[in-house]
């Protein structure tokens, strides 16, 4: 998933976050496809303190990230906010499309 894994899956069961995980496959921008070395580098780190090694990918991982954050009704912190703000500005005019999870808060 996009969002780090360590606080969504707080308290949650393996049968849940299962489930949890699946939810998401409905949502074309939910998972994507990356190295085990990129995926170990990011670990659960969110956008103030991680992104992608590429700079062309990070405009499209900045709109995965908030569009998966709006999707589940997930909160920011300001660090990863402030983050997104700078991030935003080199990215011109990218869409964030998203439609709320079923179960979402």
């Amino acid at each position: 998933m996009i969002d780090p894994c360590g606080p969504v899956w707080l308290g949650l069961t393996l049968v849940s976050a299962v489930q949890s995980v699946a939810g998401g496959l409905g949502a074309d921008r939910s998972l994507v496809a990356v190295t085990a070395k990129t995926n170990r580098s990011k670990s659960d780190q969110d956008p103030s303190s991680w992104l992608p090694p590429l700079a062309d990918a990070r405009c499209t991982y900045a709109a995965d990230w908030v569009s998966t954050k709006l999707r589940w009704s997930l909160t920011a912190d300001a660090p990863e906010v402030a983050a997104l703000s700078v991030l935003a500005e080199s990215c011109g005019q990218e869409t964030v499309e998203y439609q709320p999870a079923s179960g979402a808060v």
